[in-house]
């Protein structure tokens, strides 16, 4: 999919990062604690791999994703786009950027988790192809 005019898809830098925090603020206002934006932003730049993506307009950073690859399976993190601006295909070129980085790695499937209840998400996932697994997500606090 080809990105309207005036946008770019491309990797973080540096001068990214209040822009970035702003942007996840907008978006996932009732984010858990543990997803503090400067700290998930710092995690990620420690794995030096290029894979935390912002869509740009201009100067402005109005959509995001978070990509991670362990070497068997990829995932996708913070994939968001200002709400002013949903529903352009904005979301979908993303995804499908972050798909692709994925691909060049040798990846062979790609996951994400979505909050139940939230179906206006997963049927925006549904529409690119991804299927419901029958699995649960369990997790655990560490720090």
């Amino acid at each position: 999919m080809a990105l309207l005019e005036g946008f770019t898809i491309r990797s973080y830098e540096s001068g990214d990062r209040s822009r970035l925090v702003s942007l996840w603020q907008k978006v996932f206002p009732d984010g858990p604690i543990h997803n503090n934006p400067d700290k998930v932003i710092d995690a990620k730049l420690a794995m030096n791999d290029d894979l935390l993506l912002v869509l740009t307009r201009g100067k402005s950073i109005i959509g995001s994703v978070m990509v991670g690859y362990d070497g068997h399976r990829g995932w996708l993190y913070g994939v968001a786009v200002d709400p002013s601006l949903q529903g352009r295909g904005l979301g979908q070129a993303l995804v499908e950027r972050a798909i692709d980085d994925l691909r060049q790695l040798g990846c062979p499937k790609v996951n994400l988790q979505v909050r139940s209840g939230n179906e206006t998400v997963v049927n925006f996932y549904r529409n690119l192809g991804f299927e419901i697994e029958e699995r649960l997500s369990l997790g655990r606090r560490i720090d």
